[in-house]
């Protein structure tokens, strides 16, 4: 079913997004970061850039793989730029509507990646929905995944420090296990909510299930049935998944002392 692969997909690229930007929101200034972080992602960037120059028909005026590398490199000589940046995505993505970012992604961005990279880049259809579900709930999981970690006591990082681990190893190996314990609840909860909310993706002519009863609706004129096939498909939908949650969080629980 297209609404579950949409969901999937997308949660797991959120789930990358949100710990990349709630890691970044802690980190305000860290060597660590600028140097492993914003450099590998600047190289992968760089690295594209230049595969897409040498494709044929590439346009020779577009400025948007110039700009990338201009980014990445600003990134990299301010520590601070990290934070900053996360901080604008999460308070501006979390204060637009996720009807409105598909809308933006299937109608906005789309085209304007596909003409200005010569249809090299072209993300409509099943793409934009999973990329406008990912960059709008990743503002929430940012948020997830930085409450967790400053649940965790700063004594943790400081001895993981202080025996020689870097500050990656000490999040990879210290932090996180600890964290991801705060983190699985509401990181369910937002899977449940991406879900629903794959419902939106219909305005981007995608045949998901509310889609699918409109078509129904529409051959057939019974606007009550139809819509209430929906509404029973999301419910079995959501709870069996709020099963599934409650199970991973109950395999996640420390033992009663």
């Amino acid at each position: 079913m297209l609404t579950i692969k949409v969901t999937l997909i997308a949660f797991a690229v959120a789930v990358v997004l949100g710990l990349i930007f709630g890691i970044m929101r802690v980190s305000s200034g860290s060597p660590d970061l600028r140097y492993h972080l914003w450099r590998r992602l600047g190289m992968g960037l760089v690295l594209f850039a230049l595969l897409m120059a040498v494709r044929p028909g590439w346009r020779s005026g577009n400025s948007l793989w110039a700009s990338l590398i201009v980014i990445e490199a600003t990134f990299f000589l301010l520590p601070a730029m990290p934070y900053t940046l996360s901080t604008l995505y999460v308070e501006i993505v979390r204060g637009v509507p996720m009807l409105v970012i598909i809308l933006y992604m299937g109608f906005a961005v789309t085209p304007a990646l596909r003409d200005g990279t010569g249809g090299a880049l072209d993300l409509r259809g099943l793409p934009a929905a999973i990329i406008g579900l990912a960059f709008g709930y990743g503002a929430y999981l940012a948020e997830v995944f930085r409450a967790g970690i400053e649940s965790i006591p700063h004594g943790q990082m400081e001895a993981a420090r202080s025996i020689g681990m870097s500050y990656f190893q000490a999040m990879r190996f210290v932090i996180l296990p600890q964290a991801i314990r705060v983190i699985l609840p509401p990181l369910g909860n937002d899977f449940i909510a991406m879900l629903k909310d794959s419902s939106l993706i219909s305005v981007i002519a995608l045949p998901e299930v509310l889609q699918q009863g409109r078509l129904w609706i529409s051959r057939n004129f019974r606007a009550f049935e139809g819509y209430n096939s929906v509404m029973l498909l999301y419910l079995v939908m959501t709870l069996l998944l709020s099963l599934l949650v409650r199970s991973i969080e109950r395999r996640a629980e420390l033992p009663e002392k």
